[in-house]
């Protein structure tokens, strides 16, 4: 294994240890065991490949498929379980950002350096 998969891999175990990834890990759990919000996520899915497989078509998604979708996405939205899934997602990819950031900097670090790795 190279340097830097074992680099990544170090990251990877460091990001599975912060709080923001194990409250997102919970919120998921959570959604995915609520027997409502996994019928409601399904429902979503099904209107939402019958508006696709009409566009796909070339046709105009029908007024009622468009209002099922509607109302499904407002129903899961509303849902304290799914705002709990989305308020842990936010916080885990703010911390994502910023690692993100971090890593494109020691890049452009590395790549004004005169050191050569080899792989």
């Amino acid at each position: 294994m190279s340097e830097i998969e074992e680099m990544a891999g170090s990251l990877g175990r460091a990001l599975g240890r912060t709080p923001e990834y194990r409250t997102l890990a919970r919120a998921l759990e959570s959604a995915d065991d609520d027997r409502d919000i996994v019928a409601l996520r399904n429902e979503v899915r099904e209107l939402e490949r019958r508006l696709q497989e009409a566009i796909a078509g070339g046709k105009e998604p029908d007024k009622e498929t468009m209002e099922q979708f509607e109302a499904a996405v407002g129903r899961l939205q509303a849902s304290s379980v799914y705002q709990s899934v989305v308020a842990a997602q936010s916080n885990f990819d703010r911390i994502m950002h910023r690692v993100d950031a971090e890593i494109h900097k020691g890049m452009r670090e590395g790549a004004a350096s005169r050191i050569i790795l080899t792989t």
